[in-house]
């Protein structure tokens, strides 16, 4: 009998409840073992795959699969050592498999804090590890001393000052299956929609490697966002981390949802990562998602405000081991993180408890790894490697426009480029109010196609030439007819990006809008007047000559003869709608 204490519980730890049969398989093994009964708790746990783990003081008895391997290999290797292949010996020991009693350190929390414990007595214990308290609370090791560790909580409220600590010997890992697609899940990927319970179909770690140089290829394939602006002058291609950045209310959701709702019917798996904002909020969210049937291949992962700062912690990552998942099995996704701003706050809050010393802004010295870490994971895998993508879309709040507060300079440094939103161009309501001049994308024209190319020109040119000439024209009043000329064009191509919310457009849509407009069909036309003119032309586009909708939608560059079309309709439609609008 082993020597232990006197033991006052037994657990079992797996990651399903035990048959009736089994625990009167356990009962048995307790009382031959001990000479008496001990009554027998079960706490769920993953760590041990497979089978389970009876703990009873501080002696341990492991029925997991990697115990049983370990004593397989044990006995492959005595057989290998004296010249036997004896299947029986083999089989004898798969089927006679006894758990051999091993120690356990077991440590205790000594202080509490905002969901920081620090433990003592684990001289063991590994950074990272996942750590097993007393009563299945759980917790990763972020901090080690030469006396102590200091542990996160994913919940702490069941956690007390001297209670018992187990180490796990893992890593944290989190649940992930393609049935969570449509689904809203907590920081630790379980659901909170109450449609019921999600079967897991593999577990994987919740930090991984970045794919490496040699695992991933390069990035030109486009990821259609259906806003003019982003995808005529500064596309996104799949695999690519484009920053969304601007102050406070100017609309950096709103592109990122549309986005997700131009993903539609392109196999595109979207997930939202909500972190640190109002439930109210997600809800209206999801269900704009919802109406315009985005959830059926969205997943959403909300951390709310009123989560303990671990658990807002380790919301993106988890997200980013599901987005991995599907890339790795072949599929392109979409992750858009909404905001690392609240998600550095976070971090921040963890490492003034956790002792650190805090640098500029107060923020640690490791903050961009942080990031940077996180952001890497996004990747166009290989054909090798299953041809898979994960795109990137963070978002990152700025204060008054500062563009070089510490967060936004990290990640801005860290992103293949970003979506600058004004304040000022929202506020007269030029929106999406993307900042044409302060915007970019590190991709290009790698990640459009052809004809888009074609159609675009030199957009980015006669905006900026439109800048200048507004801001000279304040200080004259006489312009040459040339200039007036140059002038009417450039505002007619910014009102041209002005684009209603939740109304992607389609890549054909955008095409047409840019033929036209650069043929200069839409001069005459008032400016309130220019989306109803924009509808009927669609629609006449759709009717009559979808052959053009085919080859766009194709990849396809236009033909002659069909750039004449465009430009045709486009003035007989426009002759009609003016016609109609005088009546």
């Amino acid at each position: 009998m082993p020597k232990t204490k006197h033991p006052l519980r037994a657990h079992i730890l797996s990651s399903t409840p035990p048959s009736q049969e089994q625990l009167n398989g356990i009962n048995e093994f307790i009382k031959k073992e001990y000479g008496y009964s001990i009554p027998a708790t079960w706490e769920e746990s993953n760590d041990y795959g497979v089978g389970f783990r009876l703990r009873i003081g501080d002696i341990a008895y492991d029925w997991g699969e990697r115990s049983k391997f370990r004593q397989l290999k044990k006995t492959l290797r005595s057989l290998e050592l004296n010249g036997s292949n004896d299947i029986q010996k083999i089989k004898d020991a798969i089927t006679s498999f006894e758990p051999t009693p091993c120690g356990e350190e077991i440590g205790y929390v000594n202080t509490l804090l905002d969901g920081v414990a620090t433990i003592r007595d684990l001289p063991g214990v590994r950074y990272g590890e996942i750590l097993r308290f007393e009563g299945g609370e759980s917790g990763i090791v972020k901090h080690i001393d030469s006396d102590s560790v200091s542990c996160i909580l994913f919940h702490g409220e069941n956690v007390t000052a001297g209670m018992s600590v187990f180490k796990t010997g893992g890593v944290a890992k989190v649940p992930v299956s393609s049935s969570m697609i449509g689904r809203t899940l907590d920081a630790l990927c379980r659901p909170i929609d109450g449609k019921g319970y999600i079967q897991t179909e593999k577990m994987v770690p919740l930090e991984a490697p970045a794919p490496s140089i040699i695992d991933r290829s390069p990035v030109n394939r486009p990821l259609k966002t259906g806003i003019l602006a982003i995808d005529s002058m500064f596309p996104i291609g799949k695999g690519q981390r484009e920053l969304i950045i601007g102050d406070r209310q100017t609309g950096k959701t709103s592109i990122a949802i549309d986005t997700i709702l131009n993903q539609k019917g392109k196999n595109v798996i979207c997930i939202y990562v909500a972190i640190g904002q109002k439930a109210s909020t997600v809800r209206h969210l999801v269900n704009t998602l919802e109406q315009h049937g985005a959830m059926d291949y969205t997943i959403v992962v909300f951390s709310p405000c009123s989560d303990s700062a671990p658990l807002q912690y380790i919301a993106p990552y988890s997200a980013t081991a599901i987005g991995e998942y599907f890339m790795k099995i072949g599929r392109d996704v979409l992750i858009v993180y909404d905001d690392l701003s609240k998600h550095a706050v976070a971090y921040r809050t963890l490492s003034l408890l956790l002792g650190r010393s805090p640098g500029r802004e107060a923020y640690p010295g490791d903050i961009f790894y942080l990031h940077s870490r996180l952001l890497e994971r996004s990747a166009q895998l290989s054909k090798e490697k299953g041809g898979g993508s994960l795109t990137a879309l963070p978002i990152v709040e700025t204060q008054a426009g500062d563009v070089s507060a510490y967060i936004p300079t990290n990640i801005i440094s860290i992103t293949d480029g970003q979506v600058f939103l004004s304040s000022e161009l929202f506020n007269i309501g030029f929106r999406p109010a993307i900042n044409v001049g302060l915007s970019v994308s590190r991709v290009g024209g790698s990640a459009q196609t052809s004809v888009m190319k074609k159609s675009v020109k030199n957009l980015r040119i006669i905006l900026a030439q439109y800048r200048e000439m507004k801001a000279f024209s304040q200080f004259s009043s006489d312009l040459d007819e040339t200039t007036k000329q140059s002038f009417t064009r450039g505002q007619m191509l910014t009102h041209l990006l002005i684009q209603r919310l939740e109304k992607p457009y389609e890549e054909w849509m955008e095409v047409v809008l840019l033929l036209v407009s650069f043929a200069g069909t839409t001069l005459s036309i008032p400016e309130n007047d220019r989306f109803a003119y924009f509808r009927r032309l669609f629609d006449y586009i759709s009717f009559t000559h979808s052959e053009i909708i085919q080859t766009i939608g194709k990849g396809e560059a236009l033909s002659d003869d069909m750039i004449q079309t465009i430009l045709d309709v486009g003035v007989a439609v426009k002759d009609e709608f003016m016609s109609s609008s005088k009546e």
